[in-house]
């Protein structure tokens, strides 16, 4: 792509007038994806196939890219695809079977991004409790884990090098990755807080109560409720609306958050 991709950015400024925001939109994603080409050992136009696209847009979703960036980077290569097979330096369009994913209409009942922002924060403490509380959030956050599935993880599953999940459920496992601020979260709860919680008590679950043992899933939604008062959110939280608010607007897509 390294030759290819300057002729079309030259083909998007001379022959189709794209605005500078345009160009540059373009040339960021397809460097993206030009990066991730090579780093996978593809480095002509000619090899790369519908598989290695398809494989880049799950690494997108995986780095937790919105729905709407996954999208025009899907619009962005197969805008670059088309004017390089119009050209006639490949012989088929590796994108003529991609599709962008289905970008969801916003659900109702849902917390907005002030709201849930909010919510991760309010267990700022440094109690065992609360780096607990703040893990359990950061984790559902970052993976889209049923509330079932939270409080059910052993230690075991939780793969910290590699920041990423183990969710076993119908004899059927589940890889989910998740960010930077989950993992600094989930070192801080499993450094400073899930010993004192056990007090002396063996188990293998990641997430144990104030008494050592597994958390409950009407323990968790208590302390939820909890957090929700504390960060002055006045709409009532169902499972529902917190896994719906979650995954509407990730945080991450934005600004970076911080453990503070």
């Amino acid at each position: 792509m390294s030759l290819e991709l300057p002729l079309f950015i030259d083909y998007l400024k001379e022959q189709k007038n794209a605005s500078d925001n345009t160009v540059d939109s373009y040339q960021r994603d397809l460097r993206r994806l030009e990066t991730y080409l090579i780093d996978h050992g593809i480095h002509e136009v000619g090899n790369v196939t519908a598989t290695n696209l398809n494989s880049y847009i799950l690494y997108l979703e995986r780095q937790g890219l919105s729905t709407a960036t996954v999208s025009r980077n899907v619009a962005s290569m197969k805008a670059f695809f088309h004017y390089i097979c119009r050209k006639n330096e490949i012989a088929d369009d590796p994108t003529e079977t991609i599709k962008a994913p289905h970008i969801e209409k916003k659900l109702p009942g849902t917390l907005n991004e002030d709201e849930v922002a909010r919510l991760l924060k309010a267990p700022s403490g440094d109690t065992p409790k609360e780096l607990r509380d703040r893990a359990m959030l950061e984790l559902l956050y970052a993976t889209g884990l049923h509330v079932s599935e939270l409080i059910s993880l052993s230690v075991d599953a939780l793969h910290l090098n590699l920041n990423y999940v183990i969710c076993t459920e119908g004899g059927k496992e589940r890889v989910l990755p998740f960010g930077d601020n989950a993992k600094r979260a989930l070192c801080r709860y499993l450094k400073n807080g899930r010993n004192v919680l056990l007090k002396g008590n063996s188990s293998d679950c990641l997430f144990v109560n104030c008494s050592g043992h597994p958390m409950s899933r009407q323990g968790f939604w208590k302390l939820v409720k909890s957090y929700a008062s504390r960060a002055g959110i006045s709409s009532d939280i169902t499972p529902q609306t917190l896994r719906h608010s979650f995954a509407a607007h990730p945080l991450q897509n934005g600004a970076p958050r911080q453990i503070s």
